[in-house]
């Protein structure tokens, strides 16, 4: 199990300078990023990157930032220290590799890659590099889940027996059919890289490594080409199971339940991440009254890349282990095979 206990209350070294960062990929989280980071102490945008100039003439007119249609420009400038990849995930690996090469550290949106050779490549050329990596898994740093952390690292819910996940939205029925993010070559089983994806990440957290998923994918209310149905059930090797449901097609909710043989716990969004509104949160322990919690909202994505900023500027080691990042593209690639086979898939390593 992963420890990411306090991660999102711990405010890093602000006497440190601030990382200057290149965005790379400018389109609606690349500009949701730059516009998070305004003024922040801990990471300054310095530069963009996209491929579409137009584009990149909108996000720099307005944030004020240079822009480039190449990413090596951004990596020949001395004063970038970082990189923040925002582009669409098959870019990943060529990117990533690049980077490191070049010695930009790197915080790489999800997912990570949906290959695991390339995964184990790209870390690798960061390991050899002797960079810093950091992965867009901010739910790992929301304060509810981190209680929900610390309550089964101490043994409050007892034994982890079962992971229960519900992340689905509506948001892609606005998008083109072109767009790669309804490909089923680009983005293979759509539901899993837009948002289930992050609830693969949490059970990872808490229950450790996967031994075996199996996926049902169907593509029952849209016309994309990559699913708009997802339900996956995966096996880990503790023995706990976990059950994950991504829709892409119905209203937000999220929602994420752990029992344990002393008690459980659920965390119900009341809004989507982008705009949050906070999280209620649900305990009972055996022989207990329900406990009723309310977390306000808090900016887990800006927490996550200060969590980065604050590791390679040489403060506390990033919470999100380099295996952790393997671990989940594999699943991801299991996950993927299962659903274009319909059989259990046992990950491979």
């Amino acid at each position: 199990m992963t420890d990411t206990t306090s991660t999102a209350h711990r405010t890093p070294d602000a006497s440190r300078e601030p990382v200057p960062v290149a965005v790379v990929g400018l389109g609606w989280w690349g500009s949701t990023i730059i516009d998070g980071l305004q003024d922040n102490e801990h990471l300054r945008v310095i530069r963009g990157v996209d491929v579409d100039q137009e584009q990149c003439a909108r996000v720099g007119d307005r944030f004020g930032i240079p822009t480039t249609s190449s990413l090596a420009d951004a990596l020949e400038d001395d004063e970038v220290r970082a990189v923040v990849l925002c582009s669409p995930h098959p870019l990943h690996l060529e990117q990533i590799v690049q980077a490191a090469e070049a010695g930009k550290h790197v915080f790489c949106e999800k997912p990570f890659s949906v290959n695991s050779g390339d995964a184990r490549t790209a870390l690798a050329a960061i390991k050899a590099a002797g960079v810093g990596v950091g992965i867009g898994h901010e739910r790992r740093f929301e304060p509810a889940v981190q209680q929900l952390q610390n309550d089964l690292r101490t043994g409050v819910l007892g034994v982890p027996l079962v992971f229960e996940g519900n992340f689905s939205q509506d948001k892609f029925l606005s998008l083109p059919p072109d767009n790669w993010r309804l490909s089923s070559s680009l983005a293979p089983v759509g539901p899993l890289s837009a948002t289930g994806i992050h609830l693969v990440d949490l059970a990872i957290s808490m229950f450790g490594a996967p031994a075996e998923v199996h996926a049902r994918l169907g593509t029952l209310a849209t016309g994309f080409a990559n699913g708009d149905t997802l339900v996956v059930t995966i096996g880990f090797e503790s023995g706990s199971t976990a059950v994950i449901t991504a829709v892409l097609t119905t209203p937000f909710i999220g929602r994420v339940c752990v029992m344990g043989s002393e008690g459980w716990t659920e965390i119900r969004d009341r809004n989507h991440p982008e705009k949050s509104m906070g999280w209620d949160v649900t305990t009972v322990l055996r022989g207990g009254e329900p406990r009723a919690e309310y977390f306000p909202p808090f900016p887990s994505v800006v927490a996550n890349l200060q969590a980065f900023a604050d590791s390679v500027n040489g403060g506390a080691s990033y919470p999100v282990a380099t295996s952790d990042i393997q671990l989940n593209v594999d699943t991801f690639e299991a996950i993927s095979r299962s659903a274009a086979s319909g059989k259990l898939e046992r990950l491979r390593r």
